[in-house]
């Protein structure tokens, strides 16, 4: 689910196909479900069938609320994004979760223009991860991106589906909050960093498995590969560009320095970059496998990969010291 970012494109019709098949059954049990909760626990924010906003990679999407269940003293629901497969419904927590009211859906649209001027800031800085070609002169070049504009969208059905745990998309959510709205940072350099997490998974593998395949090592190279190059031109939020600025110097790569929250940013952008990689259907589907165990090593390792708190920049701080003063 998500922005274009994330693969998803509301013109591709193919990721719009709804399936209604067990509407009656379902929602009889989820009735059911939703009453027994009322009457034992604290009321809900939201209740069943209702149409909410919900929060998903960044962005704010309409969802119908399918499911209501208390758990772990807390409430959850399970939400179906109106308009998408049935197979992007989730499970969220309230926190994820707005009235369908017209202010919201103001923040929504604002929210949503926002992101669309940040992703042309980067498209701007994305041409240096391109390689030359002397052949084209810019003004040709510009014209051809334009009229190709369409042709470079990619199919919803060519992108690889993955699906990235419950637990890491919280800490995506968390990532943006602590960036976007709380003006904080990740402290630099990061330990363990993208290379080291990398190394650590193939020995993680070596270990289940003592005839590794070298196409493990392979990709985790490509991985790092794909990182160092992406980082810059689409995984850096605006207010993180001063600091990469400061810590990316001397040839140094970024996967020495930076660490799994902006590796885990990668993963939403990975589908998008491999549908334009060229790569065979028999390779993809092996390099799809490996991923996901590799998503499933971080969820393992999220406590020792992952900070909690993020940090306040020195210039903030001495900025709110003088105005304390």
């Amino acid at each position: 689910m998500g922005s274009s970012d994330t693969g998803l494109n509301n013109d591709d019709e193919s990721a719009t196909v709804s399936d209604d098949s067990n509407t009656e059954t379902d929602s009889d049990m989820r009735t059911e479900t939703y009453e027994e909760c009322q009457s034992s626990h604290p009321p809900s924010v939201f209740v069943n069938d209702e149409k909410v906003l919900a929060f998903h990679s960044g962005q704010y999407y309409e969802a119908k609320v399918i499911r209501a269940l208390y758990e772990g003293n807390k409430w959850g629901f399970f939400v179906h994004y109106t308009g998408w497969n049935k197979t992007w419904d989730e499970w969220v927590g309230t926190d994820r979760l707005l009235k369908h009211t017209e202010e919201n859906v103001q923040k929504q649209k604002a929210l949503k223009e926002r992101l669309e001027m940040e992703r042309k800031t980067k498209a701007v800085q994305a041409p240096q991860m391109k390689p030359k070609n002397s052949g084209v002169s810019r003004g040709r070049k510009r014209r051809n991106d334009s009229l190709n504009k369409e042709k470079d969208l990619v199919p919803l059905e060519k992108l690889v589906n993955l699906q990235i745990p419950s637990t890491l998309k919280k800490q995506l959510v968390d990532d943006c909050e602590f960036i976007t709205h709380q003006s904080k940072l990740v402290k630099l350099p990061r330990t363990p960093n993208v290379q080291d997490i990398c190394t650590k998974y193939c020995e993680y593998r070596s270990k289940k498995d003592v005839m590794m395949p070298e196409s493990t090592a392979e990709i985790m190279k490509g991985l790092r590969c794909y990182f160092d190059k992406a980082l810059p031109a689409m995984l850096l939020y605006k207010s993180e560009r001063q600091q990469y600025t400061h810590a990316i110097r001397d040839d140094v790569s970024p996967s020495m320095v930076y660490g799994a929250e902006h590796l885990l940013r990668l993963f939403v952008k990975l589908p998008e970059l491999l549908a334009h990689a060229n790569i065979e259907e028999e390779t993809l589907t092996e390099l799809h496998q490996k991923l996901v165990h590799f998503l499933r090593f971080l969820q393992k390792n999220q406590s020792a990969f992952f900070l909690s708190t993020y940090h306040v920049p020195e210039d903030s701080e001495e900025n709110t010291i003088k105005q304390d003063h």
